[in-house]
């Protein structure tokens, strides 16, 4: 297994450790000449390599054979550098907040997930979001994340935690590490926890599982979320954060099913609705994308149609997500001739959602701020 990763990233060249988030920032030439000698089995880590692992890790690779020590990636004529794949929709939890809306247990055979992690990776994608639903209940997450981790992609896993105690995951994680663990937080009590998920004994399973990962050393991002359920325990949320995270975000805005139901919206927390800084822009199917269970390539997860079927199609099919996004972002339907547009807090997938479930202005539109 590599200790390091050497990759193009859009329009620079990294040298990276699958499990820190800092990196270093190498030119062009220094990028060719770990690709020239990626095969030569002989060949050592130069000693620029060898000082910079050292000061950024405190890694020693001094004389170390390259090909055992540094993954190196090949360029890729695609422009991707980053990809959010959805393992399975299904869940163990069953929350009344959730944009997924039905939870169906589907996805692809294995020998489908491999040619798609092919595909991510010749597409040049260097970090991977593995999400669902809840990925570690899906009975192929194991082999998917272990492929793309020896792809040299830079896994991140969003997760609820509950299976993170489970012996063969965590083994997984331990041995090959993740960029990081993005854990979603529901309460700091049983009674808010499982009221939230609605599904008795959650809570001891996340802080099982959160526990094992803590214990293990994973690195360990929190998310909390704040519903109407648990408002009253966001304090006690950030103080469990701080004992088991260096870094944690609150999530509040509560938004429609990617159906554009609007059954999730009742749970949102009116008092920590969180005011959004204006929309100007992202890469959305230019430089990033998602891919569902199917295998259907959309420029996000907000924006999901029209999209692409990499199975059907192959690598060729994300040329076309550029054009896809370009006419997703535009302002039309309810958004045409806004004179607010140019200030606009929502990108104009998100805000088509909100309309389509005849959510309140409030929710996603300075109209209905002010």
């Amino acid at each position: 297994m590599h200790t390091l990763i050497a990759s193009p990233f859009l329009a620079d060249y990294l040298i990276l450790r699958p499990d820190h988030r800092q990196a270093v920032k190498i030119g062009r030439a220094k990028f060719a000449e770990l690709l020239g000698r990626a095969e030569d089995s002989t060949a050592g880590c130069p000693p620029w390599l060898a000082d910079a692992a050292r000061q950024r890790w405190g890694l020693d690779v001094a004389g170390k054979s390259l090909a055992a020590t540094v993954l190196v990636r090949s360029p890729s004529a695609y422009g991707f550098g980053r990809a959010s794949y959805e393992l399975n929709l299904g869940c163990n939890y069953d929350c009344e907040h959730c944009y997924l809306g039905l939870k169906r247990f589907e996805g692809l055979d294995w020998d489908n997930r491999e040619r798609l992690l092919h595909i991510l990776r010749d597409a040049g994608v260097l970090w991977l979001q593995l999400t669902g639903g809840e990925p570690t209940i899906d009975r192929l997450f194991p082999d998917v994340y272990t492929l793309a981790w020896d792809f040299g992609m830079m896994v991140s896993v969003s997760s609820n935690g509950s299976r993170l105690h489970d012996a063969r995951i965590l083994d997984m994680l331990t041995t090959r590490r993740p960029y990081r663990l993005t854990l979603s937080v529901y309460g700091a009590t049983e009674d808010a926890y499982d009221g939230l998920t609605r599904r008795r004994g959650s809570f001891k399973a996340f802080m099982r599982g959160l526990s094992a990962a803590h214990e293990a050393g994973l690195p360990i991002n929190l998310n909390l979320v704040v519903t109407r359920h648990n408002e009253h325990e966001v304090d006690d949320m950030r103080a469990l954060a701080e004992r088991y995270s260096d870094s944690h975000a609150v999530f509040s805005n509560i938004s429609p099913t990617i159906y554009s139901g609007a059954e999730t919206l009742p749970s949102q927390s009116e008092q920590f609705l969180r005011e959004r800084k204006p929309f100007t822009g992202c890469g959305a199917g230019h430089t990033h994308f998602h891919v569902d269970p199917h295998g259907m390539a959309s420029i996000c997860k907000v924006g999901r149609d029209p999209n692409v079927s990499l199975i059907g199609e192959g690598i060729e099919g994300l040329r076309r997500l550029g054009d896809i996004a370009d006419s997703l972002m535009l302002r039309t339907g309810g958004c045409s001739g806004c004179a607010l547009s140019g200030q606009c807090y929502t990108c104009r997938p998100l805000a088509k959602l909100y309309q389509e479930a005849k959510a309140p202005l409030t929710r996603y539109c300075q109209h209905g701020r002010r």
